[in-house]
């Protein structure tokens, strides 16, 4: 799909920083863009943004109303979109209140992993003429390219854990559990499931503090290595793996060391501050 061909975009906005990121990349490229800002996710600056610029119009919706949002599509043109920003997954099973065609959806599903709930709403998508398109068809100057990213590399112990991290990892991301693991001395410490990436690292060092107060003469390493991956079939289109300046906060609180993320598959927001905090943190990064 080239970007330049798209004149109207539909953008269904989550949260964090990649909704924002996605929007200037496509009004850079001349492209018109209908925010399907969600409710219980995306940052109202949205709005600021939509009021100083004329080719930004936002229409606010819940999760649940599907319906809506391909109604909102269809009266706004809209035959191209894209998904951008994390829904946190337990959401789905939060008070909100699904629309008929949600619940039907839901209802249909075998189970209700990333995968399987985001594909079927893009089948409905594209039943209604709405085709969901690439999240990083704006952003690939983004993707990790392959190697160590900051000054200083894996240490050979490091790079054990982040081989054994990756083994895990894709295991684990295989069944569209989670994306993420924590290792220190070759013994997974955390894995991601619901919580998300940062709530994982903050449990692993939670742990180890925890082991550390409890027993001074504990074998586990102390130095944790993260590991993230994309799904052995990664669907581009949606939940995409991301680490940005928050990521190295967070593995900085938790005291860990090393973060080895997938080349070609991964976004890395605000590369400069991400690079800069690694190197205050004696962070390595690596992408494989």
């Amino acid at each position: 799909m080239n970007p330049e061909l798209i004149t109207r975009l539909g953008l269904i906005a989550g949260n964090g920083r990649f909704p924002f990121l996605l929007l200037d990349a496509a009004r850079a490229h001349g492209a018109q863009v209908v925010v399907a800002a969600i409710k219980e996710e995306t940052d109202p600056e949205i709005d600021a943004r939509a009021a100083a610029d004329p080719g930004i119009r936002v229409h606010w919706l819940s999760l649940g109303e599907l319906s809506r949002l391909i109604e909102t599509f269809r009266q706004e043109g809209i035959t191209q979109a894209v998904m951008a920003g994390q829904v946190k997954h337990k959401q789905i099973f939060s008070s909100i209140r699904p629309d008929w065609r949600l619940a039907k959806l839901l209802l249909n599903l075998r189970t209700r992993n990333t995968d399987m709930l985001l594909g079927a709403v893009a089948k409905v998508l594209s039943d209604e003429g709405i085709e969901l398109i690439s999240s990083t068809a704006y952003l690939e100057p983004l993707l990790a390219r392959p190697g160590v990213l900051t000054a200083r590399p894996p240490t050979a112990e490091e790079q054990q854990d982040l081989a054994y991290g990756r083994e895990v990892a894709l295991a684990l991301a295989g069944y569209d559990i989670g994306q993420t693991v924590v290792v220190a001395g070759q013994a997974c410490v955390a894995v991601e499931a619901m919580e998300g990436t940062d709530a994982t690292i903050e449990r692993a060092g939670a742990l180890l503090r925890t082991l550390d107060a409890e027993d001074e003469a504990s074998t586990l390493a102390r130095r944790l290595t993260v590991v993230k991956v994309a799904k052995p079939a990664q669907d581009m289109r949606f939940d995409v793996p991301v680490i940005g300046p928050r990521t190295i906060a967070v593995m900085r609180a938790a005291g860990a060391t090393c973060l080895a993320i997938e080349a070609g598959r991964t976004l890395i927001f605000d590369r400069d501050t991400v690079q800069e905090l690694a190197a205050a943190g004696g962070i390595a990064i690596i992408a494989v």
